[in-house]
């Protein structure tokens, strides 16, 4: 990691202030993080998952949507292809999302740029891509803010494992499943470049929702992902002509 008076003239740089610039700038999204943390460890209790389990599973996986997909499937014996399926669906995003940091990982070492991919989730980008809006250029930014996420997570899981006494019904119940929902509701509105996001938005949403009803549960992910990227670069394309 380069020192902070350091930065590199040409491609991307990785310091401890870009790093404590993330980590502060994800404080205000951790209470809801917490939330949901806490509310997978009950869940997980909730169909017998030992703690201990569920949070080794946050520590490894740091993938909120994945993990709840995961406890709609557990049973025993574990139906290894199903859940791996399910898996992929809602973390294949994730290939997106790296692959629109890559002019800021251009020239760091590989084993940089993979530990920082370890701690990507779809807070920190969002937070990373309205920084670099405003001029960050330090992939430090990914970092910080993924593990104040990491160390949010698994701490609320072991609290909701402790604590248990619900069951997954009971989350939904309370509707502790949308608290980040909500989050990147709001988030969303605050990325809108203009009326240039509008048509990749829409094509992105209508392609989910078609999905939905279409597919097998958890494609529509990546399916909106996808449609969006291409409406984004088709209209690229015939602005470019």
């Amino acid at each position: 990691m380069l020192p902070a008076s350091e930065p590199r003239p040409h491609g991307a740089t990785l310091t401890w202030a870009g790093c404590w610039r993330g980590a502060r700038a994800m404080l205000a999204v951790l209470p809801p993080v917490f939330v949901f943390g806490v509310a997978f460890g009950i869940a997980a209790r909730g169909i017998g998952i030992e703690g201990w389990l569920a949070s080794l599973m946050s520590a490894l996986v740091f993938a909120g949507a994945a993990q709840f997909a995961v406890l709609d499937l557990w049973k025993i014996p574990v139906p290894w292809l199903p859940l791996l399926v399910a898996t992929f669906a809602i973390n294949a995003r994730h290939i997106l999302l790296g692959a629109s940091l890559r002019a800021l990982c251009r020239g760091l070492p590989a084993w940089k740029v993979y530990g920082a991919m370890a701690l990507l989730s779809d807070l920190n980008w969002a937070a990373l891509i309205a920084a670099e809006r405003r001029g960050e250029r330090d992939l430090g930014y990914l970092v910080g803010g993924g593990l104040m996420m990491w160390l949010t997570w698994v701490s609320a899981t072991v609290i909701g494992a402790v604590a248990g006494g619900l069951t997954l019904d009971d989350v939904k119940t309370y509707a502790l499943d949308l608290v980040l929902v909500a989050f990147f509701a709001t988030t969303l509105v605050g990325l809108r470049r203009g009326r240039i996001d509008d048509l990749p938005w829409l094509v992105a949403g209508l392609a989910a929702m078609g999905a939905v009803w279409l597919l097998p549960p958890n494609w529509h992910v990546m399916v909106g992902g996808l449609a969006g990227g291409l409406a984004g670069l088709v209209r690229d394309e015939m602005k470019r002509r």
